[in-house]
């Protein structure tokens, strides 16, 4: 399908790639690994035309149809689902046909539109929008709402459900994971392995390539190199290549000392003239193999704490969420420092001190109810859920950033937390350095051990003394974890903190968390991080918090038996006074309801309860029970089509307006 000939390309003095001759065949699913800055990007700007190569070719067949993730940011006043709806351009006009052509009551255009709907595969359009955005964590009540009014990270959601609905034989993946929910990311592995075209995946989480890809693309030199198999494998006959090629270098080298030490020794010599002629020769020929260059590892540690009590922070019988104004920050309590401090105690025989939340607080948005959390010494807990569902307010009135309207929360006199949030490298200020920034942590501490402390998290030499202006953004994710790391923190509440950071830095975080004799609690996307670091799981959806027995292929699992359609709160919420008023028709005109699709509807909500029913009736056999694999099997079926039961009366409710 695809065929790279030659191909050098450059971005500015720099060259990215060059001397790439490989072909990519229809229906491989091919991960594009490489560090940051070796032309991953660069490589499928390319692939959609917008970039020209500076040598050699690149073959697409001209009927070979192309998706990817738009980069700017929609702001649109159209529906949510009207905005996925319109990645399929067909399906998209032939419903406006039809739309105008009821509004005008022409029947003969609307009889043209239904033709033209049947042949573009436009009655399920809409349920197919719906069902991509409720697997990419939008709840049914936002799909009406205007694209405008959904956050940055949602509308980057909107944006990838629009390319899943574009048809396409190519499709281009950027870091599709970066703004979704660990859910999100299983519904979206799966919808991966079901499509049909040749898929071309940049992401540096290394279980996400796992599961979805066949092939992978190795950018690293200037090079691009394709292996069979997803990136484990990679690495290990990357792995096994370098061994191979430092040990042929190794004997080449070898070779040639001994053919110049002959040399050296007999050029002068009448008798050996001709043989060490012939060895000058010889060793002009040999081919040399290049020795196998140490890649740079990053490594980075969180130093040990100063203190570290053994039952550190609690809440109990906990409200979490939000009071009608946001609250001030406490005396002491700065904003973006990534550290938060408890008060000393009034009394020395209380290790733990409550906090702020004594009592109700009127006029609030409660999120979570009857919260019992606590940490320990050495506990690592990773935080499960859906985006929305409280994980990160959990985080905030673990911190002490969100008081609690009811309930207590107990803080160690010792406690130190380094806090990590979705803000927080946005938070660094721009036009300073990595010293600057210590410094003002500690003012009285000397440069040479700031340089020595930055030198581990691999900001060595002048490096540490540049604006971070010029950082990339994983170079900020690495700046705002090691101002974390230099404060000592005995307990590490980290929010997301991988969305910036390529697998090698994921690599060291990982390694580095493991190591922490702390207590953590990680919210992350990136299984392979949390999955390395979490002794335990703690599931946040449908307003509780409560321990989840299992590990994250039970999760994954789990979810899967649940067709995906656990209970998910509204982004960015209005209040739904204002939304519902919003989706209302005008007083006084009545919705016009399509014949067609109201039968099409009703056949589907037919269809399936007879399905059910079906597997219902197995289930009642007492011989079915035989076969465990079966019973399984029925199971997983039974929920997965009462979700879609729930689905289809859902459209079949909205037509009859």
């Amino acid at each position: 399908m695809i065929a790279f000939k030659n191909f050098a390309l450059r971005r500015g003095e720099r060259l990215l790639l060059s001397d790439v001759d490989l072909s990519l065949h229809a229906g491989m699913r091919l991960g594009v690994v490489g560090r940051n800055g070796t032309g991953k990007s660069s490589l499928f700007a390319a692939v959609r035309g917008e970039v020209e190569a500076d040598r050699g070719d690149l073959d697409i067949p001209n009927r070979v149809r192309i998706a990817s993730i738009a980069q700017e940011m929609p702001s649109l006043p159209d529906a949510a689902i009207d905005f996925v709806l319109g990645g399929d351009a067909r399906v998209a006009a032939a419903l406006k046909a039809e739309a105008d052509a009821l509004a005008a009551e022409d029947w003969e255009a609307v009889a043209e539109a239904h033709h033209l709907l049947e042949e573009v595969g436009g009655y399920d359009g809409t349920a197919r929008a719906g069902k991509l955005l409720h697997g990419l964590g939008f709840p049914g009540d936002t799909h009406q709402r205007a694209v405008s009014t959904f956050s940055g990270g949602w509308r980057v959601r909107l944006n990838l459900a629009r390319a899943l609905m574009t048809p396409s034989d190519l499709l281009l993946l950027d870091e599709p994971t970066n703004h979704l929910d660990l859910d999100a990311v299983l519904w979206l592995e799966q919808w991966l392995l079901k499509y049909p075209g040749t898929l071309l995946l940049i992401s540096h989480d290394r279980e996400f390539l796992d599961n979805v890809c066949t092939h992978t693309l190795h950018l690293h030199g200037g090079k691009a190199k394709l292996y069979t198999g997803d990136y484990t494998s990679f690495e290990r006959q990357r792995s096994e290549q370098l061994r191979l090629q430092q040990i042929t270098h190794e004997k080449t080298q070898a070779e040639r000392a001994h053919l110049q030490s002959f040399i050296d020794r007999f050029k002068a010599s009448a008798a050996k003239a001709k043989q060490a002629q012939s060895r000058v020769k010889r060793l002009a020929k040999m081919a040399d193999t290049e020795a196998v260059r140490a890649e740079r590892e990053v490594r980075i540690d969180f130093p040990a704490p100063a203190k570290l009590p053994h039952a550190l922070l609690r809440i109990n019988h906990g409200t979490c969420g939000y009071a009608a104004a946001p609250p001030l920050p406490r005396a002491g309590e700065g904003r973006g420092e990534g550290v938060r401090t408890s008060a000393p105690s009034s009394d020395p025989s209380d290790h733990l001190l409550p906090q702020a939340g004594e009592g109700t607080v009127t006029n609030s948005v409660v999120i979570l109810e009857n919260v019992g959390f606590g940490l320990e010494a050495g506990d690592r807990i990773g935080l499960l859920g859906p985006n929305g569902a409280g994980k990160s307010t959990l985080v905030k009135s673990l911190v002490g950033d969100l008081p609690l309207l009811a309930g207590e929360r107990y803080a160690h006199t010792d406690l130190r937390i380094g806090y990590f949030a979705q803000h927080t490298v946005e938070a660094l200020v721009a036009g300073t350095s990595p010293i600057d920034h210590l410094r003002e942590i500690s003012p009285n501490v000397a440069i040479q051990e700031f340089r020595n402390f930055l030198g581990k998290w691999s900001f060595p030499g002048d490096r540490a003394f540049e604006s971070i202006d010029g950082f990339s953004g994983g170079e900020r994710a690495r700046l705002a974890l090691a101002l974390i790391a230099w404060r000592q923190p005995n307990v590490l509440l980290l929010d997301e903190p991988t969305n910036h950071l390529d697998l090698e830095m994921r690599e060291a975080l990982a390694e580095a968390l493991s190591d922490f004799p702390g207590a953590i609690v990680l919210v992350s996307h990136d299984r392979h991080l949390i999955g390395l670091v979490s002794d335990t799981f703690w599931r946040v959806a449908d307003g509780v918090v409560k321990p989840f027995e299992g590990d994250l292929d039970e999760y994954a699992a789990w979810l899967r038996a649940r067709g995906n359609a656990g209970e998910l709160r509204t982004p960015a919420a209005k209040p739904v006074a204002q939304v519902e008023a919003a989706q209302a028709p005008p007083p006084g005109k009545s919705v016009k309801v399509n014949p067609h699709k109201l039968g099409k509807a009703e056949a589907r909500v037919a269809d399936i309860e007879r399905e059910i029913a079906s597997v219902e009736r197995d289930l009642a056999d007492p011989d079915t029970y035989a076969d465990g694999a079966k019973v399984a099997a029925l199971a997983v079926r039974q929920a997965t089509l009462r979700s879609e039961l729930e689905s289809a009366e859902a459209e079949l409710l909205a037509l009859y307006g």
